[in-house]
């Protein structure tokens, strides 16, 4: 008789067809105003997945418009001008991930590649410093310490950076918060995938290798029952030549088609999931919740 459990251990090798449940609700202390919101929930389609189906429910009901930003991402924008004591964002999608067809990474991706006008211009963003990220002195330092060699290839040093960072932070929930910047993580030596990603990416940059910030979920095939699902971040290098690979410190693996990204910046102030400002006085309760399955 097969193993019922034998798909749960290949998933990430071959297709998956993944539904995705987002909820975003606030309560606030007393009403409020002029709140301004963007989402980046909607999951991209390109060469690794494909979002089949989104529907987006915002209460109290307002008009969506859509725009692209700068970095290419969807956002979903609403305005609610009326006095509200509470705001809930749905979201549901419905993914399709591939492997990716350009197979693995092979061959030697030399420093020397990226010394062209067209890498500097396009990827610059991604070379220097960010909001949430700082290139500083002590950074710098710890990367020669796992290079010490220099950059002598892009994705293996890179794989190098990610490996270190899994290996020597601790994983801690409520450790840290979405603004926190990696300067406070890096000092810590703890935090979750937002702060794993954000160091990752700092030590890349320190060494001349592009690197950006992705947003999305991550099915998690092993996940223990009452254990909580929430968004995931990752890292994305660029290879010449090859175009951007994943890698997530957090999990210590190249990204597979468990994977669904949501959108790409420079760092977490780029991609939040949900942003926004509103008119008022009081506290706010925050509630989100995430749910990853295997689509019938």
């Amino acid at each position: 008789m097969p193993d019922p459990t034998e798909f749960l251990h290949t998933a990430g090798s071959m297709p998956l067809r993944l539904r995705v449940q987002h909820l975003t609700h606030y309560a606030y202390q007393g009403p409020v105003t002029d709140s301004y919101n963007d989402l980046r929930l909607c999951p991209v389609t390109d060469p690794l997945q494909r979002c089949v189906d989104f529907r987006l429910e915002v209460e109290p009901a307002t008009v969506v418009q859509t725009y692209m930003d700068f970095y290419f991402n969807r956002v979903d924008h609403f305005e609610l001008h009326e006095p509200h004591d509470f705001l809930r964002i749905r979201s549901e999608s419905l993914v399709e991930t591939v492997p990716d067809g350009r197979g693995p990474v092979a061959g030697d991706f030399p420093v020397v590649m990226l010394d062209s006008v067209e890498v500097t211009e396009n990827y610059f963003d991604f070379l220097t410093d960010s909001d949430f990220v700082s290139l500083d002195a002590e950074l710098w330092r710890e990367a020669v310490d796992v290079l010490p060699n220099g950059v002598t290839d892009l994705w293996r040093d890179a794989l190098s950076l990610g490996r270190h960072v899994h290996d020597t932070f601790v994983y801690e929930t409520a450790s840290t918060n979405a603004g926190t910047r990696m300067t406070e993580a890096l000092r810590t030596r703890r935090g979750v995938c937002q702060d794993f990603a954000h160091v990752m990416i700092a030590l890349c940059r320190s060494q001349g290798i592009p690197a950006r910030y992705v947003s999305g979920y991550f099915f998690n095939d092993s996940r223990q029952a009452g254990e909580i699902e929430a968004s995931h971040a990752w890292v994305e290098v660029f290879l010449p030549g090859f175009g951007w690979k994943g890698y997530d410190p957090t999990h210590r693996r190249e990204s597979d088609t468990r994977y669904i990204k949501l959108a790409t910046g420079r760092d977490y102030g780029d991609i939040r999931p949900v942003s926004g400002t509103f008119r008022g006085k009081g506290t706010r309760e925050l509630k989100v919740e995430a749910s990853i399955r295997l689509a019938e």
